[in-house]
This record gives structure tokens, sequence and C-alpha cells, in this order.
């Protein structure tokens, strides 16, 4: 453990783009599903589609917001991804080793992830990281729905009492930043993920790692 505590003792994560690749799994299990509901996808399924919920996700493939076309492309989705898809999945190298550091370093790590509750939690465990993380967030874990990542990062820190000034977000997308901006969080932009931020992209006080141990160094230093 560090001589002295890192000024951002909460950290938290992203998880699609940011700690896993994710990627093979979800576009496979977008394919199944339109395959399965003979539905044709209004837009190519690839790389650039993952990150928002899946709700949103199968509106923007689809072309419809009709909620019995939605709900079944949900339903074969979920079949697919919660079944075997989800083993697909694969940390980005050296992330392994960085949450392991930084949790015996005695930081307090969570995740706040537009990926469903569920699934998230069959990844964790898939890949041995569940012991990484003391707090893990979804949209869907609170009744009702928590409406955005930015809502859904002001509660978790509401519900576990975390002082914003203690705290920061690492995420791949802009979106991520926005919601990190919005709850008063500095933010670093991971850059080996699929959304990764271009330099136009990037807003004041936002930082950027290239790689893991980078990222590890930032947080261990701040």
């Amino acid at each position: 453990m560090p001589a002295t505590m890192p000024r951002y003792p909460h950290i938290i994560f992203d998880l699609d783009g940011t700690l896993i690749d994710s990627a093979p799994a979800i576009l496979a299990s977008f394919r199944a599903a339109f395959a399965q509901t003979g539905i044709a996808p209004a837009v190519t399924i690839d790389e650039s589609v993952i990150g928002p919920p899946l709700t949103e996700t199968l509106q923007l493939l689809s072309g419809s917001t009709d909620p019995a076309l939605i709900g079944r492309l949900a339903e074969a989705f979920k079949a697919s991804y919660d079944g075997d898809g989800y083993r697909e999945t694969a940390a980005y190298a050296g992330v392994g080793k960085l949450l392991a550091e930084l949790a015996g370093a005695g930081l307090t790590l969570s995740i706040a992830t537009n990926k469903r509750i569920h699934p998230t939690r069959l990844i964790l465990d898939h890949l041995g990281w569940r012991g990484h993380f003391t707090h893990v967030y979804a949209l869907d874990l609170i009744s009702p729905r928590l409406a955005n990542k930015a809502a859904m990062i002001a509660r978790l820190l509401a519900d576990q009492g975390i002082a914003k000034e203690q705290a920061i977000y690492i995420g791949d997308r802009s979106e991520d930043g926005e919601s990190a901006d919005a709850n008063g969080l500095p933010f670093i932009a991971v850059t080996w993920g699929y959304g990764s931020l271009n330099a136009d992209e990037m807003r004041t006080g936002w930082r950027a790692a290239a790689q893991p141990a980078a990222l590890g160094a930032m947080l261990l230093a701040d």
C-alpha cells in the first residue's frame, strides 16, 4: 500500500470498451436476435453501436421504437448473450493486473455500466474479477430503471456516501466524460477500447490513458 493514499480513493469504471472487449460477444448476439426474429437490421451491426443501453441500441438497429418489436429482439438478444454468448468476452491486456494493483493499494473500485446487471455479474465472475469491485451498478439495478449513466453515477455516490471530491470516473466514450462532468467528477478516457475518443472530442479537464499501466500510474500518483 502506498505511504499516502492517492487523491481519489474511489475509482468508478465503465465496463464495455474500458475494462473488457465485449464486442465479439455482443455483436454475435445482436445478429442472432435479428436472425431468430426474422427482422432485418436497418443499419449495419458493427462496433459503432456498442455502448448505449440495450433498448436504445435495438431501436437504432431496427429503425423502430415499437415496444412489441423491441421486446422480441431484446428477449432474443438476452437468450443468446446471457446463455453462453457472454463467455466470448475478453479482458483487455493488462487490465486484470491493473485492477489487482489498484485494489491491493487499498482503493475502492466500482463499476457504473450501461450493460444490464445480470450479464455484468456473469462476466465479472467469468473473469475472476468480482472480488475487486465493492460496488457494481447498472441502469436496471434499481426499479424504476435509472434514466442514464449520469443518474447512475449520482445514485452510486449517494447510496455509498462517497464525496465527489474523492471519486474519479474512467471510461472510453464521450458519454462517460459527460456523465462524470454532470456529477462533478474528474474523468480519464482510455484509448485502447472501441469507443476511443479522438483529440477533437476531448474536453478541457479530461485526461487520456493509452495503456492500463499508464492509467494505473495516473491513478496511484493523483
